[in-house]
């Protein structure tokens, strides 16, 4: 008998709306990564007069650059909370697009309707893989590009998830975790025949926040959603075990008074 059990998107969508919207993810993505969603925009070509769709686009680290080279852009992200700040962003830097609330799951867009898809450290987010990723390549026209930037498993970020892991709770059946976004046989997996001519780079960004490592666990605990979700679930003495284990991961992945966080830049051609 089969006992598969379909995910209720719509309850995950909802946890997922309230982990990203809580602590102060703008200041996570200026802090920590400015520089990345340009640097992807660079990479997947991104000109004047394309018509493109960054997923789980947040406050518009990619979405903005691509904005920015006259190409028509299509900011999608599930938290509101993220879109009104990424407008705000925009308008302030002169940038003219659209933000549409959306679950990468499930986009409300015509297939084949973006001559380039992208994203920088969002889709990885979204829990099934194998569904967001049929939806990406989905909308991509074809011949069109894709271009991803995700956080490696064996990396800062990977790593991070790493030691909260055995303190969160289970997530749901059929998820996969997000850094396996930052595999490439992961990716090549995933896409299989819908893209040809993928090529992955591993680069690192420094993550400069604080030299010290007891500071910038404070600032991890007090800004980024992922972690104020799995702290908020225990009790005292199973948080003062993640204090110490999260403190040793800093004190290890330190060097020359910072972090470097591998990354797989990612470009593709739509089959």
């Amino acid at each position: 008998m089969n006992t598969t059990t379909t995910p209720d998107l719509s309850a995950i969508g909802t946890r997922h709306r309230a982990l990203w919207a809580s602590g102060d993810y703008p200041a996570v993505a200026a802090d920590l990564i400015p520089d990345l969603g340009a640097t992807l925009v660079e990479a997947a070509g991104v000109t004047a007069g394309q018509r493109v769709l960054d997923i789980g686009a947040g406050t518009g680290n990619a979405a903005i650059p691509a904005a920015l080279t006259g190409a028509d852009v299509v900011a999608s992200d599930l938290t509101p909370e993220l879109l009104a700040a990424g407008e705000r962003i925009a308008a302030g830097r002169g940038a003219h697009l659209q933000w549409v609330e959306a679950d990468a799951h499930a986009l409300p867009f015509e297939t084949g309707e973006f001559d380039t898809v992208l994203s920088c450290v969002g889709i990885m987010f979204a829990p099934f893989h194998e569904s967001s990723s049929a939806e990406l390549l989905r909308v991509c026209r074809p011949g069109g590009t894709i271009g991803l930037l995700s956080w490696t498993p064996e990396g800062f970020v990977g790593r991070l998830f790493a030691t909260m892991k055995p303190f969160a709770p289970a997530p749901p059946p059929g998820a996969s975790p997000a850094p396996l976004w930052g595999s490439e046989d992961h990716l090549r997996t995933l896409f299989g025949d819908g893209v040809r001519e993928l090529r992955a780079q591993r680069r690192t960004t420094s993550f400069a926040v604080s030299d010290s490592p007891e500071a910038f666990r404070e600032w991890w605990k007090q800004n980024y959603g992922p972690t104020i979700a799995v702290y908020r679930g225990l009790d005292a003495d199973r948080a003062a075990e993640l204090d110490a284990a999260f403190l040793r991961m800093l004190e290890e992945t330190r060097s020359d008074g910072a972090w470097e966080a591998e990354f797989l830049l990612v470009t593709a051609i739509r089959a």
